[in-house]
């Protein structure tokens, strides 16, 4: 019996290798097996992008933003597509201008830095009054500039003082220029904060066409990008815009606040 089944076993895997030759013959023939490797094998640009999606999707953090969640991409694998840290640093220049801008234009005139942003036109050229003369604030009522370094610009200290938009009406006393300050009414401030809510809607402005020239560029490399890598870098383009924006209210929230006590 033991040596009948033995026999059977042999007889079937002679079968198997019967069949399976046929086959062997085939990858033994260099055009067959270009085939089959042909078929096997990822094109390289496609594996590429997918792999770069995939390592790029790893980078999401569990944050939410929106309701969706955060993305942190390493800047150095896109460098090729976009440097995301220019695009960020452009932003973030909206944002130091915008603080530049409340500081000069929406002053309430109680400190010697309240004239900070006035020039002085010379016969050398524009000068902060600050560097031309000494500010001093003698009483909440009264600022007085002193001018003995450069008595010569005393005069056109007083109009640009007068120029200013600031409401003054300075007087030249010698190389003293006394600064009355005008009570400041409820609404010369609400008027300062109508003004520093279109300063900042102007910034956003500012910010939305960074992202949107950002996000065009990004999109010009869509023949050579896969298509989820070009959205993930999109979400994270759209994401400073969106910390930049809060950043931007947080800032108007607190000047607002500032120029209504």
């Amino acid at each position: 019996m033991e040596i009948w089944l033995r026999s059977c076993y042999h007889a079937m895997a002679l079968k198997c290798v019967g069949r399976l030759h046929p086959v062997l013959q085939q990858l033994r023939n260099p055009a067959t097996a270009c085939i089959w490797r042909t078929a096997l094998v990822v094109p390289q640009q496609h594996h590429q992008g997918t792999l770069l999606s995939r390592h790029l999707a790893t980078k999401s953090s569990k944050g939410k933003t929106k309701g969706q969640a955060r993305v942190n991409i390493n800047t150095a694998l896109v460098e090729d597509i976009i440097s995301l840290k220019d695009v960020e640093q452009d932003m973030k220049n909206v944002i130091e201008s915008l603080k530049e801008d409340f500081n000069k234009n929406l002053s309430i005139r109680t400190s010697p830095g309240a004239f900070d942003h006035i020039l002085v036109k010379t016969k050398d050229g524009k000068f902060p009054l600050s560097h031309l003369g000494q500010i001093t604030l003698k009483s909440p009522r009264l600022f007085v500039i002193n001018m003995a370094s450069f008595p010569e610009s005393a005069d056109a200290a007083v109009n640009a003082l007068r120029q200013s938009q600031m409401n003054l009406n300075p007087e030249l006393d010698g190389t003293l220029i006394r600064v009355p300050v005008p009570p400041v009414t409820r609404e010369h401030r609400e008027n300062l904060t109508k003004l520093a809510k279109q300063l900042t809607n102007k910034a956003k402005d500012t910010v939305r066409k960074i992202r949107t020239g950002a996000v065009h560029n990004v999109k010009k490399c869509k023949t050579t990008v896969s298509e989820d890598t070009i959205k993930l870098i999109e979400k994270q383009i759209q994401q400073m815009a969106d910390d930049v924006s809060a950043e931007m209210d947080k800032q108007l929230t607190s000047k607002s606040k500032e120029l209504l006590e």
